[in-house]
This record gives C-alpha cells, sequence and structure tokens, in this order.
C-alpha cells in the first residue's frame, strides 16, 4: 500500500462528500486507502456517506475525540508507506496524490511536505508555509511586524513569503489541512500530540519532524482549501482553543527560555486572544444581519446541472444576476474566462464537476483576473451545490447553512 488517505470528519458531510470524491479520482494511479474518523457529528454523516462510498473505511466515535485523537486512532489502522491528514473542506486535483508521491520518492530526507493551497478566490493560503513560531517569530507576528515586512526573512518567517511559491521549497510547519507524512519520519518522531485538542498539532508534529532528522518542504500542487467551515469562528470555544494551542506549543517547546522572554510572549498570546473574540463578535452580528449574501453567479455545466442550479438559485438567490453558459472541458476549456463573458458583474462562478475536472478548476479559478469570483460547485451525482460559507441540495428541506 502505498499511500493512506486520514480524514476527520465533524459535522461536514457534504464538504466531506465532495472530498472523498476528489480523493477518488486522485487515487487511480496510486495504490491507496481512505479512512475516516467521524468525531460524533450526529448529523448522519456516516449513514449517508457509507452507502455513497463503500470502498472507505469509517470509524464512527460516540463523542468528539479532538483532531489529533482521532487522527492517530486512524493513522494506527493505515497500512500505507505515506500517509496524509486532510481536512474533509479540501478538493485534491487528479494528478495531487502522484505529484506528492513522486516527491517524497525523490526526496529520501523528507519527513512531510504540504501542498499550495489555495482559496475559494483562487488566491494564494499564506498558511501553506510557515516557520515555527519560535519566541522571536511569535512577536513578529503578535506586534504587526509580519503584516509591516511580509517578505523579511527577519520579520516575515510566520509565512516566509520571501520564498517562491511557484517552486518548491524547504520549510518547518506543514500545514494539517494538507499534511503528507512518510510512515518511517512519524515512527521516529511519534503520533500526533494528543494535548492538542484541535488547533497547534501540525506544528507541534513538523516540530518533531524536524528534531528527528527528517526536512519538511512546500510542493507547489495545488489543492483547495475552503478553510475551516466546521468551525464557527465566532465563537468564544474557538478563540480560546485556538490560543490556548499557541500557549501550549509554546510552553512545551520553549519553556527554557528565560523568564523575561516567556511572559511578554504569553501576554501577547492571551492578548490577542482576547482582541481576537470580541472582533469576531462584532463580524457575527453583521454576518446574522447578512446571513444569506447576494449571490450573482455564472453557472457553467451540462444541460442537466445548469437546470438544477437554476431551480436552486431561484429559490434561494432569486434576485441575483445569473448567467448560465452550457459546456464542459472539452467544448469550452476557457469556463468563465472565454471570449465574451463579462464576469465583473457577478461575484461567484459555479462548477458542473462532472463536465470539468478538479484540476482545470483550479487553473481557472487562479487565472481569474483580480481573484475576484469565488467558487461554487454542483454535481449531479451529489446534486448538493457547495459555496465557501453555505451547501445546498436539491431537496430543500436537507439544507445546511455553515457558520
Amino acid at each position: 500500500m502505498k499511500l493512506s488517505v486520514v480524514i476527520v470528519n465533524y459535522k461536514v458531510k457534504y464538504f466531506l462528500e465532495q472530498c472523498l470524491i476528489s480523493v477518488q479520482r486522485a487515487a487511480r494511479k496510486v495504490t491507496a486507502e481512505t479512512i475516516v474518523v467521524d468525531n460524533a457529528s450526529g448529523d448522519g454523516s456516516v449513514e449517508y456517506l457509507q452507502e455513497r462510498f463503500p470502498d472507505v473505511t469509517f470509524i464512527a466515535s460516540d463523542k468528539n475525540l479532538g483532531f489529533a485523537r482521532a487522527n492517530n486512532i486512524a493513522i494506527r489502522k493505515s497500512k500505507g508507506e505515506y500517509i496524509l491528514l486532510l481536512n474533509p473542506d479540501t478538493i485534491v486535483a487528479e494528478d495531487t496524490f502522484v505529484e506528492f508521491v513522486e516527491f517524497m520518492e525523490s526526496h529520501p530526507d523528507a519527513g512531510g511536505c504540504g501542498a499550495y493551497m489555495l482559496r475559494t478566490d483562487g488566491s494564494f493560503a499564506l498558511e501553506s508555509r510557515r516557520g515555527l513560531p519560535t519566541p522571536f517569530v511569535s512577536f513578529c507576528k503578535m506586534s504587526g511586524l509580519t503584516s509591516l515586512f511580509p517578505k523579511s526573512r527577519l520579520f516575515g518567517r510566520y509565512y516566509m513569503r520571501y520564498l517562491n511559491e511557484h517552486e518548491a521549497s524547504e520549510i518547518e510547519v506543514i500545514s494539517g489541512a494538507y499534511m503528507l507524512l512518510r510512515r518511517d519520519a512519524l515512527d521516529k518522531a511519534g503520533l500526533l500530540d494528543e494535548d492538542f485538542f484541535m488547533y497547534g498539532e501540525d506544528i507541534d508534529l513538523s516540530y518533531r519532524i524536524l528534531k528527528s532528522g527528517y526536512r519538511n518542504y512546500f510542493v507547489p500542487s495545488p489543492i483547495l482549501h475552503y478553510k475551516g467551515e466546521s468551525t464557527e469562528k465566532s465563537s468564544y470555544r474557538y478563540v480560546h482553543t485556538f490560543y490556548q494551542a499557541m500557549h501550549l506549543f509554546f510552553k512545551k517547546h520553549y519553556s527554557h527560555y528565560s523568564f523575561l522572554a516567556s511572559i511578554p510572549v504569553s501576554i501577547a498570546i492571551w492578548s490577542r486572544a482576547l482582541l481576537a473574540f470580541i472582533g469576531n463578535q462584532f463580524r457575527h452580528r453583521k454576518n446574522i444581519v447578512n446571513s444569506t449574501p447576494q449571490l450573482n453567479c455564472i453557472v457553467i455545466g451540462e444541460k442537466e446541472s445548469n437546470n438544477a442550479m437554476k431551480k436552486i438559485l431561484a429559490g434561494n438567490y432569486g434576485k441575483g444576476e445569473h448567467l448560465y453558459i452550457e459546456g464542459n472541458s472539452t467544448s469550452l476549456p476557457q469556463g468563465h474566462l472565454a471570449s465574451g463573458t463579462d464576469i465583473s458583474r457577478y461575484n461567484t462562478v459555479v462548477y458542473d464537476t462532472d463536465a470539468y475536472s478538479y484540476k482545470e478548476i483550479f487553473r481557472l479559478l487562479q487565472a481569474t483576473p483580480g481573484n475576484r469570483l469565488k467558487l461554487g460547485t454542483y454535481s449531479a451525482r451529489t446534486k448538493v451545490f457547495i459555496t465557501e460559507n453555505r451547501t445546498i441540495t436539491d431537496d430543500s428541506d436537507n439544507e445546511k447553512k455553515l457558520a
């Protein structure tokens, strides 16, 4: 077995369904297994998905074990030479697995590697590459020096923006959203630290891989990450858990620093936590007022999918301006970028994922002028319309809004 794909799910069954379809396509040229651990979603995720993906191993927990512990359960059951920790709110391209396995096999010093993560507007997600949050790096991030000097090797190490994002490069921290690991490196470094419930475990594991003698890499092969759609970011629990994880990492690995160094960093961490919580409350209230933002969509796909999207948009975004274009990757390879399409009037482009490959969709999204359009997807197979903050099925009774 070459590759084991491990996914932890929590209440995002439609995102996970799309993720698993993309994993199926990417695994056609690699011997692979997929293991999903459901963290007591309580929304019928396992029942819904087991029927649709009989080749996937599902492990249903009766309680929320946290990200690290749930992943460890699946890792212990896995058989692959390489292990991919993958978020359920991601999409991989058809050649992603082949490219990454080839990279790992041509770089025997690689303990792990991460991907070129796209946001839904096609822009590059900065968390695709990160440096270790040492006391100085953390100070630069918390104080705003990283934002003021983003490409400085001294002040901008947190996001490593001084590296060319289109070239493979050595990094320190791999994002847990897409974390490909060599089993031998994991055997030496150990599994995920279960003291981290939800955040920070990827930073901790990345650090331990480096300490075990391996290197971590960034591979400029694109995937799409909706970025935490299963998390309520305005909640106290999110803010508290995130910054508590940062504090735990600092305490675990940098406790040897002097009192004068540790106290200011700890104060900075909890000060940022408080500010983030207050800011999120204001944003959350604003989002409640505008809970259903108006979509103006360009819809591109086969006739059946376009007709289904007309019904969905009429029932949920009837006041919007929508353009329907019949086509596929063969008849309309330029998609929404084809001449004659005025994209300035729209804020969302919806692709039929049965008519276009995920790789082609990523290419078109990245090529959009100004990265203005956000991605929506629809498949006649799943009958689910997905945007970054909402999923809608053909059956309006099954509609699920995501915070």
